[in-house]
């Protein structure tokens, strides 16, 4: 295996637009495999198909407070025993090794562990988190971190991630936003397959690629409230055309295994979903690979009034599809009973038995047990000199630049005094996000440290915290506004800490915490020009001095490097490019809000009379920055739209426009299209993004930049399953989800 040089994790990473990465992937009949099976008990049967929290290894930080007590040498037996068949969120070589000597020397049939974990957006070095990155519009970005992350995990010991999480979420009240790819399908699509192709490869034996696992499946994104685990009631049109998706996406670039969801489903747990994960995944998509239960998801369709027991949730969850239980040990203590008197049958059992040998056995495990345990590779391999560049690029390419009147940014060479207020300031502890709690926190770089290292004098930097992330401190605010008064710039780095987004973290108003909020009222006040920094896990309704500070850029969670990719833009080494992948609200209370929702009968007009519309008393039904919003440091003019007036029902249609760069900086735009079915016998949302390409230009540049469009791209979920007719439609090339060059176009009938 040739390790990843400089080169490759910070160049383009390869064909995404056409997924040329073709997996290797073989799912035929193994003889090894059928020889296990034939040998096995039940009992260690059920244990191939239980996973559990690595003891052995257990992670600096706990990723559940309210996992189950264990301990190495009891592990160690039940490994002895036959009694697991994966661990998980373990990190080290060592610890790692003699967990698998055990497996593969003392248990009766030597079958080799596989070690997973939650290694979502880095493992030591750490990128943005994934809604900040989808915001790049570049998948070859996320290929390329995600191929980084797959380096760093299996130099320390591990061969699977419990990742890419492709729900789209349109509730940002919910923590989990964070994770996913904003509130687009056709963007979380991209960044699906980019993700997968990044973790696996081509080659799943490679001994630096990981296993993926499209999660959660399905609609958890959805959840009623934006409440975390909370029920998901939402029509087939919604749930195939919005959140399914991304997951097939997932599956057809190669994706091994997939993890079953916490929500129901319009009243069926996902974890005992029957129609959901056989029905459609296997019998409809024909996935051959391995499900996982997400953290005792199947012990709670007890909680969910689905199950009387631990007996009849294993039976339930086991039965609907979920080929492995995480955590609950329910499959372990039921399922030999439940074939025994007849309740599951056994060949079942040996299914799924066999996809799990499968993943083993396609990952090189059963020829190499201690693949992914190198003691070399775990020295030199954790945060890497390039792993590090690149979350560094990451970083500055997933800041959206939302507001900047009166071009104050960038800053120059000699900005003069700055005074850097609020609780991110020189704060190393929020960093990385949520969901990175492996990440190797001394590599960190907060954001005093990198503007102090583009300041001729670092001394012209003032770092005065104001207030905490929830609360005041005593002399803060004057603190504050003295240091405000005494220079000529101020930036504010306020939002939210790591532990207000992720998971548990669901909240009822998305805003910037009163105190913080309070902080820059004062600081405002004091007269001098104002750059906010927000620190934030998911879109915020901004108000008052954040809202109306002259610049404004989404810094989101960038990972290890964020005071540098910070500054990078701060000062313009970096021209942001980087567009929202989700809406920015005005008011907390117009979630869900998404881009792309569907007319109503009474549709608010952009201006005029607003009674009697679908609107709140207190703002249109806008957003304060759409879906797809980004600025530059330079400027861009679209002009020239050409769009074929035909699409015919086999052919394909052209749409362009030219792309004028007419500032005086070099820079890079994001072109997107969209579309809209006029007439249709489902009602269709008003914009619908089809496409997007990154441009970069120099000044005065100019480039046409061209779409295609085929009738598939138009179909929808009708009474009868997907289909498409044909119309007039509405086509927009544009630089956001508002406004841009509209065309249109009729589909003919075939």
């Amino acid at each position: 295996m040739t390790s990843p040089t400089r080169r490759t994790l910070l160049k383009a990473g390869g064909a995404i637009a056409g997924f040329a990465l073709a997996p290797r992937i073989a799912f035929a009949q193994s003889d090894r495999i059928e020889s296990l099976i034939a040998k096995m008990t039940l009992a260690e049967k059920a244990g191939q198909l239980s996973c559990f929290g690595d003891a052995i290894r257990p992670p600096r930080i706990p990723f559940n407070p309210n996992a189950v007590s264990s301990n190495a040498a009891k592990q160690l037996a039940d490994i002895k025993a036959g009694r697991i068949g994966m661990l998980f969120n373990g990190v080290g070589v060592s610890g790692a090794r003699r967990a698998q000597k055990t497996a593969i020397e003392q248990s009766r049939l030597k079958i080799p562990l596989v070690f997973a974990g939650d290694v979502i957006h880095g493992l030591a070095t750490v990128f943005p988190i994934p809604i900040a990155e989808a915001g790049s519009f570049d998948p070859d970005l996320a290929m390329r971190t995600a191929r980084a992350a797959a380096l760093e995990t299996t130099a320390v010991g591990m061969h699977w991630t419990f990742a890419p999480m492709v729900d789209v979420a349109r509730d940002e009240r919910w923590g989990r936003v964070a994770e996913g790819s904003g509130e687009d399908t056709y963007l979380g699509q991209q960044m699906a397959i980019a993700r997968v192709r990044g973790f696996q490869g081509s080659d799943p034996t490679d001994p630096s690629r990981v296993a993926a696992c499209p999660k959660h499946f399905a609609a958890y994104g959805a959840v009623a409230a934006g409440m975390e685990y909370n029920t998901v009631d939402i029509s087939m049109e919604t749930l195939r055309e919005i959140h399914l998706p991304p997951f097939k996406a997932a599956f057809d670039a190669g994706a091994l295994t997939t993890m079953s969801a916490f929500n129901d489903l319009d009243g069926v747990p996902a974890s005992g979903n029957h129609w959901l994960l056989t029905e459609l995944l296997r019998d409809q998509w024909h996935f051959r690979g391995l499900v996982v239960s997400d953290y005792t998801a199947d012990e709670e369709l007890i909680a969910h009034g689905y199950a009387a027991d631990g007996r009849d949730a294993a039976k339930k969850a086991f039965t609907a599809g979920v080929d492995m239980s995480m955590q609950s040990g329910l499959y372990n203590k039921w399922l030999p009973d439940l074939v025994e008197k007849g309740e599951v049958a056994e060949a079942l059992v040996d299914a799924s038995v066999r996809r799990v040998l499968t993943l083993k056995e396609q990952l090189g495990l059963f020829d190499n047990p201690y693949r992914s345990m190198d003691y070399a590779r775990e020295k030199t391999q954790v945060a890497m000199p390039a792993t590090r560049a690149l979350s560094r690029e990451s970083g500055a390419r997933s800041i959206v630049l939302l507001k900047n009147d009166g071009d104050l940014l960038p800053l120059g060479k000699a900005p003069g005094k700055i005074a850097l207020i609020g609780p991110f300031g020189d704060d190393k502890a929020n960093l990385a996000g949520p969901w990175a709690f492996m990440a190797d926190e001394t590599i960190g770089v907060d954001i005093a440290s990198g503007i102090r290292a583009r300041l001729a004098d670092p001394a012209a930097l003032t770092v005065v915290k104001g207030s905490e992330v929830e609360k005041p401190i005593a002399g803060g605010i004057d603190a504050a506004v003295a240091a405000a008064k005494a220079v000529d710039l101020v930036i504010l780095a306020i939002g939210e800490d790591q532990g207000m987004s992720g998971e548990d973290q669901s909240r009822v108003a998305i805003v910037v915490p009163p105190a913080q909020q309070a902080l820059a009222e004062a600081v405002a006040a004091a007269g001098k020009p104002v750059i906010v920094l927000l620190k934030h896990g998911r879109a915020l309704a901004l108000s008052g001095a954040v809202k109306q500070a002259p610049a404004i850029l989404a810094c989101w969670f960038l990972g290890s490097e964020t005071g540098n990719a910070v500054a990078d833009v701060l000062f313009g080494a970096v021209n942001p490019s980087a567009k929202l992948s989700a809406s920015f609200p005005n008011y907390s209370g117009q979630e869900p809000y998404f881009y792309d929702h569907r007319p109503t009968g009474r549709p608010a007009p952009d201006e005029g009379d607003q009674a009697y519309k679908a609107r709140y008393r207190e703002t249109k039904n806008e957003a304060m920055y759409p879906f797809g919003h980004g600025l530059s440091y330079t400027r861009f003019t679209l002009s020239d739209l050409q769009v074929d007036r035909e699409l015919a029902w086999d052919g394909s249609l052209a749409a362009s426009a030219l792309l004028t760069n007419v500032g005086k900086r070099a820079g890079t735009e994001v072109v997107q299209l969209y579309i809209h079915d006029r007439v249709a016998s489902r009602t269709r949302p008003v914009r619908e993004l089809k496409g997007f390409q990154r441009v970069t230009l120099a000044p005065g540049g100019t480039q046409r930049v061209r779409f295609t469009l085929k009738r598939q791209d138009l179909q929808f979920w009708g009474e009868h399953g997907w289909t498409v007719e044909p119309g007039a439609f509405d086509l927009w090339i544009a630089t956001s989800s508002v406004g841009g060059l509209r065309g249109s176009f009729d589909l003919a009938r075939a």
